[in-house]
């Protein structure tokens, strides 16, 4: 892959592109981001690793008052060259991140699911919208981590090392990136785009999958929406 960074407009014409085919309403490039329906739109912020195919990006539910209304996150992609490597980046938040945001713009069940604050798969005290879990990997086992993920909910096994943390009293993200092979893994959690050390910790100790041969990876993004107990 080339090393040479995409245009940021570029980038975010390809973010357009993904959430227009998902929403079925169309975004456009304005003022300096994706703007979609309504207040709001997604902002391409600096790139904190300094990879061609590392993505910062600010989900905005609303423009004016982006202070308490930015999911922010970030990802990476993989490919042949920069253009597939973005590509696969914003395929990849659009699945996991934005399907969470998209379904709290929706609220009818067609992007993420919902766990209610007493939910014993949830978060206690908090409505989670849980996003879509992706995998990827090389071997027999490629897929491993993602299948665990899918049969095993993280919520009920993160919210001890993550409740009381937050620094928002309604809406914090929450990502988790987890998986390797023999001999190297990593457990990362993000809270609102910063690691989270006891969060993470507490996801490297669950038994998800560890390859003999080849790798596997998993991530997913978990909205909560509002503590109910504040």
């Amino acid at each position: 892959m080339d090393e040479a960074r995409l245009p940021g407009e570029t980038v975010l014409g390809m973010v357009a592109g993904r959430l227009s085919a998902a929403t079925g309403r169309p975004w456009q490039i304005r003022d300096g981001l994706a703007k979609g329906p309504g207040t709001v739109g997604v902002v391409l912020r600096d790139d904190h690793a300094g990879g061609p195919a590392h993505l910062d990006l600010d989900f905005v539910l609303d423009v004016d008052r982006p202070e308490d209304t930015t999911i922010t996150d970030c990802v990476v992609g993989y490919g042949a060259t920069t253009e597939e490597a973005v590509d696969r980046a914003v395929q990849v938040w659009l699945d996991t991140t934005a399907s969470a945001v998209l379904e709290l713009l929706t609220q009818d069940g067609s992007f993420a699911g919902h766990f209610g604050p007493a939910d014993p798969d949830g978060f206690p005290g908090w409505h989670a919208v849980h996003g879509g879990i992706t995998g990827w990997g090389t071997g027999d086992d490629h897929d491993a981590v993602q299948r665990w993920a899918v049969r095993h909910v993280l919520l009920p096994h993160l919210a001890p090392a993550l409740k009381g943390t937050f620094g928002r009293a309604r809406l914090n993200g929450v990502k988790a990136f987890f998986g390797g092979g023999e001999g190297s893994e990593t457990a990362e959690i993000r809270v609102n785009g910063d690691y989270h050390e006891a969060g993470s910790r507490a996801l490297a100790d669950l038994d998800w999958p560890r390859p003999a041969n080849g790798v596997s990876y998993a991530r997913t993004f978990m909205l909560l929406v509002h503590d109910e107990t504040g």
